[in-house]
């Protein structure tokens, strides 16, 4: 088993910046490929970003490509999502998520997920 939790989250406002963080425990988490999506009310979970095992590999949705970075400490067990010039289309429940493999976008290839992390981008 892995757990995560995710912190970080709050309001901001268009076109500021907040890092959301993933602790993990449980399973060696440098085994793991790492992933964020996210979810707003009424609309299906989408995909954000993931990071490989080692964290030198890094795929992103197109919607936040130069503007969002994920990163790794392995030796932290934590994974990180720095979001700039963030859009109130963006407001949504973050979640962060482990899978032995890499299934970019394919919600059903990972096997644990954290509670979520609220953001809430005012216009």
């Amino acid at each position: 088993q892995v757990q995560l939790v995710e912190s970080g989250g709050g309001l901001v406002q268009a076109g500021g910046s907040l890092r959301l963080s993933c602790a993990a425990s449980g399973r060696t988490f440098s085994n793991y490929w790492m992933a964020w999506f996210r979810q707003a009310p009424g609309k299906e979970r989408e995909f954000v970003a993931a990071i490989n095992s080692s964290g030198g590999s890094t795929h992103y949705a197109d919607s936040v490509k130069g503007r969002f970075t994920l990163s790794r400490d392995n030796a932290k067990n934590t994974v990180y999502l720095q979001m700039n010039s963030l859009k109130p289309e963006e407001t949504a429940s973050y979640y962060c998520a482990a899978s032995r493999w890499f299934y970019g976008s394919n919600l059903m290839g990972y096997d644990y997920w954290g509670q979520g992390t609220q953001v809430t981008v005012s216009s």
